[in-house]
């Protein structure tokens, strides 16, 4: 339901663990078991497990272990150009950091395209074409991850956003821009590798639900814009509750440009609300933007899920 400008690597609202054909830990399980009866498959199945499965978590971690660089200079750089509060940025950036690695490895598919095995693809059960011989998380999810070394160190700036300098103000605005924009290149990456998944979409999602947190945050924050601008950044959690209470709201949507549209629309009109140099009214206006058109399309949404998704008989 989220707003984003790339809605689809696999469904625009995929679920994180999809079901595949059979990789390569699906082919050489087979290969193992081949002309063996049930007890002997029973008996060498665990073996299978404990020999390859540390293997897909080496090649999920190598990744993430990868971004560590990125987001370490980040937040570094991020506390420099702020003069102060090096250790807040690196603790709250790695803490970040560290429960999303936490949730890609177990949110694993059964394989990751373009990426090799994921977590259950150990298990046989799943895997994907077009893997040829990476492994890992795949060029798509690699840009992604990098966006987040991007994120973190400004969502870390938060507890201390009213005393934040112009200049930290305008490295902000920088480098949330620069995220917007990869936004759109890593769809492109995704598509040309052959790596479009599921896993994909709903990773790149949530980052985009947290950048749009974090920047309607820094608009309350700072003072111009009152608690209603929370709104553009919560709706999307909302709307995941409301999922949770009435199931109908949960159904896949379809692919949409209208939602493409209005994702940059509330990006740009963020951080306009941002800019150190916007009047107050401007940067009301900016924010009444970004909710007003967030509210539009979650509207045209929950409508849509409604009517094609009745209540079931005496329900």
């Amino acid at each position: 339901m989220f707003v984003s400008s790339r809605t689809e690597r696999g469904a625009s609202r995929p679920a994180l663990n999809s079901t595949a054909r059979p990789g390569k830990s699906g082919a050489s399980l087979i290969h193992t078991v081949r002309g063996k009866n049930a007890a002997q498959i029973l008996a060498v199945y665990p073996a299978i497990l404990e020999k390859e499965t540390p293997m897909v978590l080496r090649r999920i971690r190598r990744d993430l272990g990868l971004g560590l660089g990125p987001l370490v200079g980040m937040a570094l750089l991020t506390s420099w150009i702020e003069g102060e509060r090096m250790a807040q940025v690196l603790g709250v950036a790695l803490l970040l950091y560290g429960v999303q690695g936490v949730l890609l490895v177990r949110s694993a598919p059964d394989a990751i395209p373009g990426g090799g095995p994921g977590r259950g693809a150990a298990t046989g059960m799943g895997g994907a074409t077009g893997m040829g011989g990476a492994t890992g998380m795949g060029a798509a999810n690699r840009l992604t991850l990098l966006r987040s070394t991007l994120v973190f160190p400004l969502a870390a700036l938060l507890p201390a956003w009213d005393a934040l300098g112009v200049a930290t103000l305008w490295w902000v605005i920088v480098v949330a821009s620069v995220a917007l924009v990869l936004d759109g290149v890593d769809g492109r990456v995704a598509r040309r590798t052959g790596s479009h998944s599921a896993f994909g979409a709903r990773f790149d999602m949530e980052l985009d639900a947290f950048l749009i947190l974090v920047l309607s945050a820094g608009v309350w924050l700072g003072g111009r814009v009152g608690a209603w601008v929370l709104l553009v950044g919560l709706l999307r959690y909302l709307f995941v509750v409301a999922g949770w209470i009435w199931p109908r709201l949960e159904a896949p949507l379809p692919e949409s440009f209208r939602r493409k549209v209005i994702c940059v629309v509330q990006g740009i009109a963020l951080l306009v609300a941002l800019g150190p140099i916007i009047p107050g009214w401007l940067a009301v206006t900016a924010g009444g933007v970004a909710l007003g058109s967030l509210l539009y399309s979650f509207g045209v949404d929950t409508a849509w899920l409604l009517r094609r998704n009745p209540p079931a008989p005496g329900g």
